[in-house]
C-alpha cells in the first residue's frame, strides 16, 4: 500500500488534508464503500453535504438487502428501526379483488422479507458504521469541484461555516445520488429515453393498514395518471406517494397540497385508507422528471455508485439495494486502483460498467410496463406455470446477483407477456400511444 504524504504538506503552497479514496456522498452507497475500505486499513473519508439524521425518501428496503446489512454488521440496528415487509399489495380500480405477493414465495426461500424504514435512520447508521470501521466521516461538507491529474485529484471542500479546504487523494468515488456530481462534470448524464414520471410524496399519521402479518408490507395501487406507493412505517406514520406521468403534473394549477389530495381523491381505495389520516406538518413533497442514465461511470481514477450514475423509478424499491451492492462491485477497482496503475485496470472498470448496467436493465423491464394493461392483469392475477411467478418474486426481493437460476422461468414470464400483448392488439397500441404522447411531453417541455 502507498504511503501518503503527511497532512501537512502543502500543494501550490497550501496545506491540504489527504487520504487513498475520498467518497463524496454519506447514503448507502458511500457509506458501504467507506466501510469496506476502512476494514481493509485503506485511508478512506466520506463527506456528507448535510448532517444525519437528514430526510430522504426510498424507504422500502429488499429481501436481498439483509445478506448485506449482515456483512456490514448492522442488521440488529436495522431491524430495531424497521417495519418488517413480507410482500407486496397491489391495487387496481378495474378489479374488485387485492392481490397479494409474498417474498418466501421467490425461488430462494430463505429471504423472505425486508423492512420499511425512515431513511434518516438508516441512513445515520450505515455512515456511523463506516466511521466506526475506520473511516474519517464528515459531516456539513459539500465537494465544490474536483479537477484530477496524472497522480490523482484535488477537491474542493466547503464546510457549513463557509471555510474550504483542499482535499488531495488518490480515487475519487461519487455516491452523490440525484447530485450526480461527477456526471455534470464530465456532462455525461442523459435524461432516460424510455421512461419519465414525476412524483409527489407526504407522510400521513393514522393512515388505514393492513392488518396481522401483512400491516408493513408496501401496496401498489393504479390511478388514472401512474400509480402510488404506501408504505407504513415502525413509528405509525405511512409514507405516501403519486408517481405520474410528467403530462399529468403539468396540468396542476393550484397549490401542490391541494393538487396532492385531489389526485389521492381518483384512487378510491387509497383515499378511504387515508379518511381518517393527518398529513404531518401538511407538507408535501414535490420532485419532476427524475430518469436518467449516464453514458459511462468510471474512469481511470473515479467511479459513481448508485444514484450517481443512473435512477429510472421507484416502483420496485430497488434503490438502496442497486446503491449497496454497487459499493460491493466497485471495491475490486477501487482495490485494484489503488495496488496498480489505474490505467492497467481495464479490465476491473470494464466489469464495474457491466454491473452498474446489469441491476437497473433488470428492473427496468417491469418499471417500464408497470402501467401497461398486460402487465398489470399479470400482477393481479398470479400464476406459477414454469415458476414465472416465483421467478418475479426473485427479481422483486432483488435477488438478481447471486446463483439462483430464474432466468429461464423469467423468460417465460416475458414470453408470456409478449404473446397476451399480441392477442390484445388495440389494447396494446392505445397503451404504445399513451406512452409515446408522455414521453414527447418530457422531450417538449425539455425544449
Amino acid at each position: 500500500m502507498t504511503k501518503l504524504p503527511s497532512p501537512s504538506d502543502p500543494i501550490d503552497g497550501r496545506a491540504v488534508r489527504r487520504c487513498d479514496v475520498l467518497v463524496i456522498g454519506g447514503g448507502p452507497a458511500g457509506s458501504t464503500l467507506a466501510t469496506l475500505l476502512a476494514r481493509q486499513g485503506r485511508s478512506v473519508t466520506v463527506i456528507e453535504k448535510a448532517h444525519h439524521p437528514r430526510f430522504h425518501i426510498g424507504e422500502s428496503l429488499l429481501p436481498a438487502n439483509v445478506s448485506l446489512f449482515d456483512d456490514l454488521g448492522v442488521r440488529a440496528e436495522v431491524e430495531a428501526i424497521g417495519m418488517p415487509k413480507w410482500g407486496v399489495e397491489f391495487v387496481s380500480q378495474d378489479h374488485a379483488h387485492r392481490s397479494y405477493l409474498e417474498f418466501g414465495d421467490a425461488l430462494d426461500k430463505s429471504m423472505p422479507y425486508a423492512w420499511q424504514v425512515r431513511r434518516a435512520d438508516l441512513d445515520e447508521i450505515l455512515f456511523r458504521n463506516a466511521a466506526n470501521a475506520g473511516a474519517v466521516a464528515l459531516e456539513g461538507h459539500r465537494a465544490r469541484g474536483v479537477e484530477f491529474d496524472s497522480d490523482g485529484a484535488n477537491v474542493e471542500i466547503e464546510s457549513d461555516d463557509g471555510a474550504r479546504q483542499t482535499w488531495r487523494c488518490r480515487y475519487v468515488v461519487d455516491a452523490t445520488g440525484r447530485d450526480t456530481l461527477l456526471a455534470n462534470k464530465f456532462k455525461s448524464k442523459q435524461k432516460h429515453p424510455d421512461h419519465a414520471s414525476s412524483a409527489l410524496y407526504g407522510h400521513f399519521r393514522n393512515a388505514r393498514r393492513l392488518e396481522g402479518k401483512q400491516e408493513g408490507n408496501i401496496t401498489i395501487l393504479w390511478f388514472a395518471h401512474g400509480w402510488f406507493w404506501f408504505i407504513p412505517l415502525a413509528d405509525g406514520t405511512t409514507s405516501v406517494g403519486a408517481v405520474a406521468w410528467p403530462h399529468y403534473m403539468k396540468s396542476r394549477k393550484k397549490p401542490v397540497l391541494e393538487f396532492f389530495r385531489d389526485t389521492i381523491a381518483m384512487c378510491p381505495e387509497l383515499a378511504d385508507r387515508l379518511k381518517d389520516a393527518e398529513l404531518v406538518d401538511d407538507l408535501v413533497h414535490a420532485t419532476g422528471n427524475y430518469s436518467y442514465t449516464g453514458s459511462h461511470c468510471t474512469g481511470e481514477r473515479y467511479a459513481m455508485l448508485g444514484d450517481a450514475f443512473a435512477f429510472i423509478d421507484p416502483v420496485f424499491s430497488s434503490g438502496v439495494y442497486l446503491a449497496m451492492q454497487s459499493a460491493y462491485a466497485a471495491l475490486p477497482l477501487v482495490e485494484a486502483s489503488l495496488d496498480k496503475h489505474p490505467s492497467s485496470c481495464t479490465v476491473e472498470r470494464a466489469a464495474f460498467e457491466r454491473f452498474m448496467r446489469a441491476g437497473p436493465k433488470e428492473f427496468s423491464w417491469f418499471i417500464f410496463r408497470v402501467t401497461n394493461p398486460t402487465m398489470r392483469e399479470f400482477f393481479m392475477a398470479p400464476a406459477n406455470p414454469l415458476r414465472m411467478q416465483e421467478a418475479l418474486l426473485t427479481v422483486l426481493a432483488g435477488d438478481i446477483y447471486s446463483s439462483t437460476r430464474f432466468r429461464g422461468p423469467l423468460n417465460a414470464f416475458k414470453s408470456l407477456y409478449w404473446l397476451v400483448s399480441l392477442a390484445h392488439p388495440l389494447r396494446t397500441w392505445k397503451a404504445w400511444r399513451r406512452r409515446q404522447h408522455n414521453l414527447r411531453d418530457v422531450e417538449v417541455a425539455a425544449a
